[in-house]
């Protein structure tokens, strides 16, 4: 690797040494591709709740199921901690409401 491409990559990644910054793009690309995978899981349930809640409606229901959502909210609280929680509210916050 060049001093200037050492440089350069060092300085994107804020590593010190090129091998901790091949360390840290290698990694980047697997959260990059670790994030769409997730994205496109968030919009398979997406499409998953709106066909819950067209049955639901359908049938005479609500559209949300509060105890439901305590469920999975619970369910990511005890996975994940605290922040599961807030992971969970935003997930239900972006499956609601589409129908």
């Amino acid at each position: 690797m060049s001093t200037a491409t050492t440089s350069t990559t060092t300085d994107k990644t804020g590593a010190r040494t090129p091998e901790a910054a091949d360390v840290i793009e290698n990694a980047r690309e697997r959260i990059d591709a670790l994030d769409d995978r997730i994205i496109g899981l968030v919009q398979e349930r997406m499409a998953v709740s709106a066909v819950i809640q067209e049955a639901r409606i359908a049938s005479g229901g609500r559209r949300v199921n509060l105890s439901r959502e305590m469920e999975v909210l619970g369910h990511y609280r005890d996975a994940l901690g605290k922040p599961g929680t807030s992971l969970a509210m935003t997930l239900l916050e972006l499956c609601r409401g589409r129908v």
